[in-house]
């Protein structure tokens, strides 16, 4: 038990989800388990984790056998949670938590090749499955692949740095993480001191590798659905592409202005506040920013589920 990965905000995100005797509880990502083992410790609760890395369900074996049968781990991505615990029988929920994003992990196993830190296969699939990051690198058009970079890495510099990819690959395909870092680092520089210049990079392969914004606007609508009234939603989110999704859903959702999208209508007008109890973002303290680096970009958003129905339908498009 002492060797379980220490959990970014953990604190905060137990606060936040209030477990208490009787409950039933999802941990939509379950990683090493350390959000679940404290939840199951704090009240005397049924935890259903889910994880889609076939590596998190096997060696979570052990965990689950500690807290039986209180805990129940199950493949899947959280944004099919309503899917995958339909199969056991859940129907609703007393609160949900998603710690959103890559885990340590992920980052210190160099074969999984979501880090620059280490040599690697340019993998970075969650799920083992699907096309790698390698196979984007190789296959995607220029304009196509620096739309990626400039998308979901919000990197300015993404058309240099897909031009620099595309003139490497054309000699021998990018396979290592490595490899893939020193084009980027010859496409824009690195000045002393700043962050690594393929940080944003390797970050927009990620999330479009295992479809992450995907799979978290699946998540947040399918939490509307699930929870109960007085249910718990807790996110933490490590860069501005998910925190902006969380935000502007807890906010279009508790009846204020609605600004993921142009489409959307006034919830004031349209429907009752379906969250309510909107916490403020909160941060990582000093304490664990000193403890845990990985910390620093972290931000957790909260919310209460009202007694209001969810929408009929469920469409990101029409929130």
């Amino acid at each position: 038990m002492s060797a379980l990965h220490t959990s970014v905000m953990s604190k905060a995100f137990i606060s936040a989800l209030a477990p208490v005797d009787g409950d039933i509880i999802v941990d939509g990502t379950f990683g090493a388990g350390g959000h679940s083992a404290q939840l199951l410790a704090a009240a005397d609760c049924s935890v259903f984790a889910i994880d889609r890395d076939p590596t998190a369900i096997v060696s979570g074996a052990a965990l689950v056998k500690h807290y039986a049968p209180r805990l129940i781990l199950m493949a899947g991505t959280f944004g099919a949670m309503t899917d995958v615990l339909a199969l056991q029988g859940i129907h609703s929920v007393d609160a949900i938590g998603l710690d959103i994003g890559v885990s340590s992990m992920h980052l210190d196993q160099p074969e999984r090749g979501f880090s620059f830190q280490s040599d690697g296969p340019l993998d970075m699939r969650m799920s083992r499955d699907g096309e790698s990051a390698a196979d984007l690198v190789n296959d995607m058009p220029e304009a196509a692949l620096a739309d990626l970079l400039y998308t979901y890495g919000e990197e300015r510099q993404s058309r240099r740095i897909a031009k620099f990819i595309v003139a490497a690959r054309t000699l021998k395909p990018v396979v290592r993480t490595l490899e893939l870092a020193d084009i980027v680092k010859k496409a824009i520089g690195h000045k002393p001191g700043a962050k690594h210049p393929a940080t944003q990079t390797f970050q927009a392969l990620r999330i479009a590798v295992n479809h992450e914004l995907d799979e978290l606007k699946s998540a947040l609508l399918a939490a509307e659905r699930l929870l109960k009234a007085g249910g718990r939603l807790a996110v933490i989110s490590f860069h501005s592409l998910e925190d902006r999704l969380v935000k502007n859903f807890l906010r279009n959702r508790s009846g204020g202005d609605p600004l993921m999208s142009r489409h959307m209508p006034d919830m004031k007008d349209s429907h009752a506040p379906i969250f309510s109890h909107i916490a403020k973002p909160r941060r990582a303290g000093l304490d664990e920013l000193a403890a845990n680096p990985r910390a620093r970009s972290a931000i957790l958003r909260s919310a209460v589920r009202t007694n209001a129905p969810a929408p009929l339908t469920p469409s990101w498009e029409m929130i």
